[in-house]
Formats: C-alpha cells, sequence, structure tokens
C-alpha cells in the first residue's frame, strides 16, 4: 500500500496522505453509520455540540459554529469496526508502527456546511499520553476536503519538536501558532491522513456548501502504554495487525460502579 519512501516521509514529517485506503462503497456504508449514529444520538438526547471554546475566535462568530462529535464509533455501528480494521489500513500501520498494532479509540467528526466549527492547532498527546509516543492519528474522509470546507492541516516535522504546552490541556496558544501556519491537506473520500499525535495539526471552519465528515482512529504499537490514567475506555488495545507481546496485559483494568 505504501513505499519505503513513504514510511520516511512519515518519519520526518510527521504525517501520511494515503490515496484511496476505501472504495466508494466502504466510503458509503460510513457515511450511512454516520447518519445512523447522529439520529440514534439525538434520540438519546445526546446530541451535543462538540465545537471547541475559546479565544481563538471572536465569540460572535464561535457561538455559530457547529461540530458534530462522538467518540467510540466502533461501539455505535459495525461499518466503523470494519473500517478501523481493513486490510488496507492494516498494511499500512504495520509498515509505519510496527508489526503490532492497537486501536485505542474512534471519533466522528462532521461539520455541517457553512457552520461547520474550526479546530484551533494542537497536539493529540496530552490527550492520551504514552510511553514511547507510537500513537498516530488516521483521519479517514468521507467527503473530499480542500480549503473552503475546513481540511486538516498540519505543520510538517513538528512531531519531533516535542511536547508544547497548551491552553487548559486543549489547544496552542493561537497567537503564536495560527491554523493558517500548517499546510492543507486536500484529499479526498476514501483517502487517510495518518499523523503522529505530537504532529501539530487543526483545520479552519467549514465556510462551504458541503459537509465535511471524517471518522478518526488512533492507534498505538502493541507494546506501547499510557503514562496517566486518561482516555481509557472498553475494548481500548483491539489488535488490529500483529500479536499483543504482554499475554498479561492484554486488556485495560476497569472497577463495575454499583
Amino acid at each position: 500500500m505504501i513505499t519505503e519512501r513513504d514510511v520516511e516521509f512519515y518519519k520526518s514529517q510527521g504525517y501520511l496522505l494515503v490515496k484511496g485506503v476505501f472504495n466508494s462503497e466502504e466510503v458509503e456504508r460510513m457515511r450511512e453509520g454516520v447518519e445512523r449514529i447522529i439520529k440514534r444520538a439525538a434520540a438519546a438526547k445526546a446530541d451535543n455540540n462538540a465545537a471547541w471554546q475559546g479565544d481563538f475566535m471572536p465569540p460572535e462568530e464561535l457561538k455559530k459554529l457547529v461540530l458534530k462529535g462522538f467518540h467510540d464509533v466502533h461501539y455505535h455501528d459495525a461499518a466503523f469496526t470494519q473500517a478501523a480494521t481493513h486490510s488496507n489500513m492494516a498494511a499500512v500501520l504495520s509498515r509505519i508502527i510496527g508489526p503490532n498494532v492497537q486501536l485505542h479509540h474512534s471519533k466522528m467528526l462532521v461539520k455541517p456546511p457553512a457552520v461547520g466549527a474550526a479546530f484551533p492547532m494542537h497536539q493529540d498527546k496530552p490527550y492520551f499520553p504514552h510511553l514511547n509516543d507510537t500513537m498516530l492519528a488516521a483521519s479517514v474522509h468521507l467527503d473530499d476536503a480542500d480549503e473552503q470546507n475546513g481540511c486538516l492541516r498540519v505543520v510538517p516535522g513538528s512531531h519531533l519538536g516535542g511536547d508544547l504546552p497548551h491552553v487548559g490541556t486543549h489547544y496552542l496558544n493561537h497567537k503564536e501558532y495560527p491554523i493558517t501556519d500548517g499546510i492543507s491537506c486536500l484529499a479526498e473520500a476514501g483517502d487517510v491522513l495518518f499523523f503522529n499525535y505530537m504532529t501539530i495539526h487543526g483545520s479552519e471552519n467549514n465556510r462551504s456548501e458541503r459537509t465535511r465528515r471524517n471518522v478518526l482512529f488512533q492507534y498505538r504499537d502493541a507494546s506501547d502504554i499510557p503514562t496517566e490514567n486518561v482516555h481509557f475506555d472498553w475494548g481500548m488495545g483491539l489488535m488490529v495487525c500483529g500479536e499483543n507481546p504482554d499475554f498479561n496485559r492484554s486488556a485495560p483494568q476497569f472497577q463495575i460502579r454499583e
């Protein structure tokens, strides 16, 4: 699926866009899954606006923006379990992470036309830090993405700069790290953008009349371990390819609450 040159590019630049990982039928199944989740969330009164808050935009503009975001979508619809473990995904992951890869979590992000919210620049590491920093995001595009509908932007090589201080652990100071600093990762439906969890990234708001739907899968090397008790959930550690090198650490430990 990718070449040795692609692997070296990922290591040096901290990101890699892989074309055509999913075909049109697979993309359509995930689009339908997104719609089902949104409808079920609304029926369950769990349809909250996940737009980021802060001072990176004027308050009167910020309150107009909308983001449909739901975590762990592979628990809600089998289309995403199938996507997370797809052979094409495993083929890429085994080259840039290693032979033994686990899923950490999944999330869907929907930017509606005209009012889809922006993501200020940030690193993902503060949300779920790991010892060996093998964690990466795989952003699956369910729509064509460009600058008008808020495509992802990354700062090449920024993963080599280490941890940066975030505002309330959420995002970087927007005056020092404006979204426009990132290069635009233009993509088509079915493409996947892989990026290290220390790569600085973000996206503008959706100014177009087109929806921008992405599904995000976070993966790690099976031997990597969390350094803080954050972002734990049922099923974290699902093997995507290879094997778990630690037979006694096959699942998180949970305490059942009454």
